[in-house]
This record gives structure tokens, C-alpha cells and sequence, in this order.
């Protein structure tokens, strides 16, 4: 009796996202659904999820995940780097999954790639590595280039992590960088406009969620959305 008790309870699945809305998530959010289907899962058949959308806020990326886990999911997913601070802050029992970290050995969340330990598992995609191919590839593109913006979301944890490898490989490579804070869309456009007055010739944007969270609004004409091509 107890083993068909066990056997009949549905998984229940924790899906802290960063954007506002299933929507703002666009690909990403069937994309998962999508995969699930791919393996057999059908939410509110054989698995649940139970999502939550912080839309890019700190004190709600806290409150979510802590919702979660009081909730008691069985897995909890961190989508974003920034998303994923706010689950392992929350929880040293459940398993997560995060997608997209930069630098999870680095940012503590596993011991090593190979063995990673503790309730934490997930992907990477290398952002802080990749940075200085960004570079290279901008000085390449753009003859005399000197002067490069970097764009980051201050309240996020990697912004600072970002900051640091950009300066150290501007340095390397000739150039000067400086970084230009948003913390939202309605930030994007002042940001930009601010490294036009300061001369900027050139920015990177590092795969924060607030890059994410613009490039699902790019057909509504938002002049942010463009200025980085003004820029050079």
C-alpha cells in the first residue's frame, strides 16, 4: 500500500524564472515545457510546475524562491544567473537545476565542474570566459576603436564579476571601458544616451536577465533597443 501511495504522487516542480510573465519568456519558457513533453512529462498529469515570475525584481527573486521551497517542490529550477543566487540562497536541501551561470565554481554553487557537489547542478554558458572574445571582436570590427561601454544590471551579483573581467581585458587589449548601469527596461534608454554623451563608441551586454527581458520587447520599437548599433 505504501509503495503505490509513493507511486501515485505527482512530482511538483519550482520554476523561478526573471522575466514578468510566461510571455516575456518567451522560447525559453515553452522551450522547457517542450522538453518536458519530449520526455514523457505532461504538467498536471504525471509532473506540476509551479512557476514564479520576479519580473527582474530583487525583493521578489527572494520571496519566490522562498515560496518554493516552502511550498516543498521537489526540484527547484533557477532560469538566469541572477535567478539562480536566489534558489541556492533559499535552500542547501532541495536539488536545483540553474541555467545559465557564468561562473558556478567561481559564484560557489558547485565545487567543480566535474564534481559539483552540495544540491546544486545546472549549466553553463561561460559569459565571464567569452568576454574577452567579445572585445577582440569589437577592436576588429571597428577601426580605432578605444572607448567601450559595458552594460550591466547593478542589483545582479555577476554585475560585479562582469565589471572586473571587462576592465582587466580592455586593459589588455588597448582599450578603455566603462560601465553603464539599468536595473530596468525604463533605465535602458537613459543608459545608452549617457554613453553617447560620454563618447562611447562601442558596448557589450553581458546574458543578464535584463537583456533577455528586452530582446522579447525589440519589435515595439523601444529606441534602446537599437542604440547599441547607433553607438558604432
Amino acid at each position: 500500500m505504501a509503495r503505490a501511495q509513493q507511486i501515485a504522487r505527482i512530482p511538483r516542480i519550482g520554476v523561478l524564472w526573471h522575466a514578468g510573465s510566461a510571455e516575456e519568456e518567451g522560447r525559453y519558457f515553452s522551450g522547457l515545457i517542450d522538453g518536458l513533453l519530449e520526455h514523457g512529462y505532461t504538467e498536471g498529469s504525471n509532473i506540476i510546475l509551479e512557476h514564479r515570475f520576479p519580473n527582474e525584481m530583487p525583493d521578489r527573486f527572494r520571496r519566490m524562491a522562498a515560496e518554493l521551497v516552502s511550498s516543498n517542490v521537489d526540484i527547484l529550477i533557477g532560469v538566469g544567473s541572477q535567478t539562480a543566487f536566489y534558489v541556492k540562497e533559499a535552500t542547501d536541501r532541495i536539488p536545483i537545476i540553474f541555467i545559465f551561470v557564468p561562473d558556478p565554481v567561481g559564484a560557489k554553487f558547485v565545487t567543480s565542474l566535474a564534481r559539483p557537489g552540495g544540491n546544486a547542478t545546472g549549466l553553463t554558458h561561460f559569459a565571464a570566459d567569452l568576454i574577452g572574445k567579445r572585445l577582440e571582436f569589437l577592436k576588429e570590427t571597428i577601426p580605432g576603436l578605444s572607448r567601450v561601454a559595458l552594460l550591466v544590471n547593478p542589483d545582479t551579483q555577476v554585475a560585479r564579476l562582469y565589471a572586473d573581467v571587462t576592465d582587466t581585458v580592455a586593459t589588455k587589449l588597448g582599450l578603455t571601458n566603462h560601465t553603464f548601469a539599468a536595473r530596468s527596461r525604463d533605465e535602458l534608454e537613459p543608459a545608452f544616451d549617457a554613453m553617447m554623451q560620454a563618447g562611447m563608441q562601442a558596448v557589450t551586454i553581458n546574458s543578464e536577465g535584463l537583456a533577455y527581458q528586452q530582446g522579447v520587447h525589440r519589435e515595439t520599437g523601444n529606441r534602446a533597443s537599437v542604440a547599441a548599433v547607433r553607438l558604432v
